[in-house]
């Protein structure tokens, strides 16, 4: 039987697997960069797209688990740089279809996998019941640490090569 942890312990632990989390993201964005010249979160979503289309930026906004807003930014510079496309739906002429261009197919067959990736792979396999306390402590953390109404692009969008700034 493990002995339970003091509070200081479990700040300690919280911090640790923070700093993990952070340093495995900047990390796998730096290699991304370094080895095909687009950011971690424009190669996130074109795994995603080479996964399968999306029928709208909001459809890709949820399969990423990003806000709508960061994802169109990401897709308009893949489109920018011939690795995407967007095209009139089939079904809806007002909603545009987001595909991957064969470029960004043979991009995205030489690339590593992205940290988010891995992440959102890990927490689709916890319990739901983990997920949710998981969700709720973040939340409280980011509330209470008063980030709250900061913006949450994708992980260091603005930070890469091709974000335009």
């Amino acid at each position: 039987m493990t002995e339970r942890k003091t509070a200081a312990q479990e700040v300690t632990s919280v911090m640790n697997s923070l700093r993990a989390l952070v340093r495995a993201l900047r990390i796998s964005t730096r290699a991304v960069e370094k080895e095909i010249g687009i950011s971690g979160a424009q190669l996130f979503v074109l795994q995603q797209l080479h996964d399968a289309p999306a029928r709208s930026v909001n459809e890709l906004a949820e399969r990423t688990s990003t806000h709508q807003s960061s994802v169109s930014t990401v897709v308009s510079r893949l489109v920018e740089r011939g690795f995407a496309k967007r095209e009139p739906s089939a079904d809806d002429a007002r909603r545009m279809e987001i595909t991957i261009t064969e470029r960004g197919r043979q991009l995205v067959q030489s690339a590593p996998r992205t940290a988010q990736s891995r992440m959102l792979t890990a927490m689709q396999a916890m319990p739901p019941e983990q997920v949710h306390a998981l969700a709720e402590a973040l939340e409280t953390l980011v509330r209470d640490a008063g980030f709250a109404g900061e913006p949450a692009p994708m992980f260091f969008e603005d930070d890469g090569p091709g974000d335009g700034g």
